[in-house]
C-alpha cells in the first residue's frame, strides 16, 4: 500500500499485527487464532473486553508486547515470536517502520483512513495467508451494504441530515473528528448525517464550548475508553446543553469482535447501526438478525440474545432515543 513489493516464500503461518484492527481481522479471515502470534496492546484489550475473547479465549494468551500503543515496534519481542510476516502502519513515520527493516523482519506496510484502504489491507492480508477465497465474500458483503445504504441516503435532503459528532476521546480530553480522510466521517455521511465538526480536519482536541457551539443533534462516543458512558455527556454542564443531550441521542459505539469505530471485518454492522440511528424514518435494519448471520460467517459462532445486548451496550443506552429498535423482542 506504500508501493513497496513484499514477497513470501509460502503463505504466512505466523503473523504479528501492529495495527490494532488487523489482529481481529486475521482471526476472522482464518477462522482461528493459530496464525496470530503478536498484536498491539489495544487490540488485546478489545479482545479481553469484548466478545472475541469469549469466542476465542486462547487469544488472550497471544503476546501483546510486540509494540507499544504508539505503534513503535519491540524488535526483541518480535524476534521471540518468530513471525513469517509483520504488519505495520506505513504512514506514521520511519520510527515505526525502520526498526523492522533494520532487523531483517519480513514487513508489510498498510495505510489507513478510507473504506477503500480498509478493503485493500484486508485483501492483501488474506492474500499473504493464501485465504483469498475467504475474503471475497466479506468484501462483497461490504459492497452490498454500502450500496444499499448509499442509494437511500443520497435521496435525503441535506437539511434532513442531523448534525453528527464523533468523539474519538472524551475522558482524557475531548478529541473530535472532522471531515476529510476520516473513517468516522465516512460512516456519518453514509448513514445520513452531516459532520458537526466541520471547522476541523481529522482528529483535533476541542473544548466543551466548541462542541456546544456546533450543537450536534447526535453524538457518538468512542468504544476505546472502556469506562466511558453516555452519562459523560448528560452530566457535563456544557455538553448537556447540546441538542443531542437534550433529545437523548447520545450513543456509545459498540464493541463486538472489534471496536465498531474504525474499519474492520464487522464494519457493515456499524453502518446499519448508524443508519438506523441517524435516519430512523428511512432505515429499519434488523440488526440483531444481521449480527447473528455475520458472527456465524465470520467466527462460526452463534450469538445469544445476551451477547448482542452486551455488544450494543443495551443496558447502558437502552433508553436513548430510537434505541428500542435494537432490543430483543
Amino acid at each position: 500500500m506504500i508501493g513497496r513489493p513484499v514477497t513470501l516464500d509460502k503463505p504466512a503461518e505466523r503473523i504479528a499485527s501492529i495495527p490494532i484492527p488487523l489482529a481481529s481481522t486475521i482471526i476472522a479471515i482464518d477462522g482461528s487464532t493459530k496464525k496470530l502470534v503478536g498484536m498491539n496492546p489495544l487490540a488485546k484489550s478489545a479482545i479481553e473486553e469484548g466478545i472475541l475473547g469469549q469466542i476465542f479465549p486462547e487469544a488472550k494468551d497471544i503476546s501483546s508486547a510486540i509494540a507499544g500503543t504508539d505503534f513503535i515496534p519491540n524488535v526483541e519481542e518480535l524476534a521471540s515470536v518468530n513471525p513469517d510476516l509483520v504488519i505495520q502502519w506505513g504512514d506514521i513515520g520511519d520510527g515505526a517502520m525502520a526498526p523492522l527493516l533494520n532487523a531483517g523482519l519480513k514487513a508489510m506496510f498498510v495505510t489507513y483512513g478510507t473504506e477503500e484502504q480498509g478493503r485493500q489491507f484486508m485483501r492483501i492480508t488474506a492474500k499473504a495467508m493464501n485465504k483469498e477465497e475467504r475474503i471475497n465474500p466479506l468484501i462483497d458483503w461490504r459492497e452490498k451494504v454500502q450500496s444499499d445504504i448509499q442509494e437511500k441516503t443520497d435521496k435525503i435532503a441535506n437539511d434532513q441530515k442531523p448534525r453528527t459528532l464523533y468523539l474519538q476521546r472524551a475522558l482524557t480530553g475531548l478529541i473530535a473528528v472532522g471531515p476529510g480522510q476520516s473513517y468516522m466521517d465516512f460512516w456519518i455521511r453514509l448513514g445520513g448525517g452531516v459532520n458537526a465538526a466541520k471547522d476541523i480536519t481529522g482528529a483535533k482536541p476541542v473544548s466543551p464550548e466548541q462542541v456546544a457551539q456546533w450543537d450536534p443533534e447526535v453524538i457518538f462516543l468512542n468504544s476505546f475508553e472502556g469506562n466511558l458512558t453516555t452519562d459523560f455527556i448528560y452530566n457535563d454542564p456544557v455538553l448537556s446543553m447540546t441538542k443531542a443531550a437534550k433529545e437523548k441521542r447520545v450513543y456509545k459505539m459498540p464493541l463486538g469482535g472489534y471496536r465498531w469505530d474504525p474499519p474492520n471485518q464487522e464494519s457493515p454492522l456499524t453502518w446499519m447501526w448508524v443508519a438506523n440511528l441517524l435516519q430512523p424514518g428511512v432505515f429499519k435494519f434488523d440488526l440483531r438478525a444481521e449480527m447473528q448471520k455475520a458472527y456465524k460467517s465470520l467466527y462460526g459462532y452463534d450469538l445469544t440474545a445476551s451477547d448482542i445486548d452486551e455488544v450494543l451496550w443495551v443496558k447502558m443506552q437502552g433508553s436513548s432515543k430510537n434505541y428500542a429498535i435494537f432490543k430483543a423482542d
